[in-house]
């Protein structure tokens, strides 16, 4: 048998070689660092985390944890190795970056049937199977070739990154440590504001100079992952219902609930860096050490990383191809990872999760399997190769892509259901495809 070629090792290409590799087949996995680095990667390891490193609830209660649980079924090399490297995160399963990385490079290098070549690829070959997991940040050339395959269906948007700040670097005095409503234990470092302070750091962010946006790109931006500067420009008080809500967080110095928070999540398991969570931002660099030094506790940040926007190339996936992900005109061509219009680390590779699983079957001339609708997996696969949205934009998993279940069933016995009903189906697929 020939071996599949996989373009890209992120997340999504990565699980793509493992699930292909696990089951007896060949891959040949190519990654184009050290020899050249996209705007927002650093590191030569494969399976780079560039944004947060949170890879978002565990809890069956809401659609990121019943993905992980799906995918836990199914073997996954991304979320085993996201579970050994973690960090505490309250509920979230977050990693550390450089240990998460080194163990996925470390495995695939070793495994038996995946080749890594280090090579940056401009060209796909209409000769045996290919899987396209590139991502976000597809170099130019690639991305014109992939134009040229799939016709003007090629699309983009913008998205932005967090600062991180070292600890030693944060006066501990001036904040406390905490989870929301305790879950978790004191996970989360946490920076309270009084009305008076909230309100100048707002201020800050509307007058500050910003990386500019033109017209056109603007409507691009994911709704999901907005700088913080963007939602400050919707209202004074966005940020304090968005990622500085202070719901079920108590500061011990006064007994009470602070107007704002500015939560901080440790980055490593040495508890040496923290990065500031939910503040991607395209604020210009010195703007951005100036106005996030407002913040209690962060008035002498050491900033190892800034933040700053970049671009995410997707494909118009409704419109070209399968639920198998495969296109719809060429089948010996698949595509997987964020490339296909989801967003976030375990969407992108439950996505190469599958492509592998197609790719190793279409190799051996078996039919392609599809998760059932009911379950997170097949939910994201049937958004993505079915959504009407004009254009097409880019999405998380959650509930609301889910068939509803029958009845009235609200709340919290809705999402249990669904949880129940969704990781029973998966399980029942895996025997009867003999996954």
């Amino acid at each position: 048998m020939e071996p599949t070629v996989i373009i890209g090792a992120g997340l999504a290409g990565c699980e793509a070689a493992w699930q292909i590799a696990k089951r007896g087949g060949k891959v040949i996995l190519f990654e184009m660092k050290p020899q050249s680095y996209s705007p927002a990667h650093r590191s030569p390891l494969l399976a780079e985390i560039v944004c947060s490193n949170s890879f978002k609830s565990e809890s069956s209660e809401n659609g990121p944890g019943v993905l992980k649980g799906e995918m836990g079924l199914l073997d996954s090399l991304i979320l085993k190795m996201a579970k050994e490297t973690r960090v505490p995160a309250g509920d979230s399963l977050a990693v550390d970056r450089d240990a998460f990385s080194e163990g996925i490079t470390q495995t695939l290098e070793r495994l038996e049937g995946v080749e890594v070549v280090r090579k940056e690829m401009s060209a796909i070959s209409e000769d045996g199977i290919s899987i396209i997991a590139t991502g976000p940040l597809t170099t130019e050339a690639l991305s014109k070739e992939i134009q040229t395959i799939t016709g003007d269906h090629h699309l983009f948007f913008y998205d932005a990154i967090s600062p991180i700040v070292t600890a030693e670097s944060i006066n501990f005095e001036k904040i406390f440590r905490a989870s929301r409503y305790g879950k978790g234990g004191e996970d989360y470092v946490n920076c309270p504001m009084d009305e008076e302070r909230y309100y100048r750091f707002v201020e800050a962010l509307n007058q500050s100079e910003k990386v500019p946006v033109r017209d056109f790109e603007r409507r691009y931006l994911f709704e999901g992952c907005l700088p913080v500067e963007e939602l400050a420009a919707r209202g004074r008080d966005t940020l304090a219902f968005g990622p500085l809500k202070p719901v079920g967080l108590i500061d011990p110095l006064t007994g009470r609930q602070p107007f704002a928070v500015v939560q901080l999540r440790q980055e490593d398991r040495a508890e040496t860096l923290f990065n500031l969570v939910g503040f991607q931002t395209r604020l210009k660099y010195e703007e951005q050490k100036r106005i996030f030094r407002m913040i209690p506790g962060l008035e002498r940040a050491e900033f190892i990383r800034l933040g700053s926007l970049h671009r995410n190339t997707f494909i118009d996936s409704p419109r070209l191809l399968e639920e198998s992900l495969q296109l719809k005109h060429r089948p010996h061509l698949f595509f997987a990872g964020q490339i296909t219009g989801v967003e976030g680390y375990m969407e992108s590779a439950a996505m190469g999760l599958l492509a592998g699983i197609n790719a190793f079957r279409n190799e051996r001339e078996m039919s392609p399997v599809v998760p059932p609708r009911t379950t997170a997996i097949g939910s994201l696969i049937h958004y993505i190769t079915h959504s009407q949205t004009i254009p097409f934009q880019p999405m998380n998993i959650n509930f609301g892509l889910f068939p509803p279940l029958p009845g009235k069933t609200r709340g919290r016995e809705k999402r249990r259901l669904l949880a129940k009903r969704a990781l029973k189906e998966m399980e029942k697929w895996i025997e009867e495809m003999e996954i």
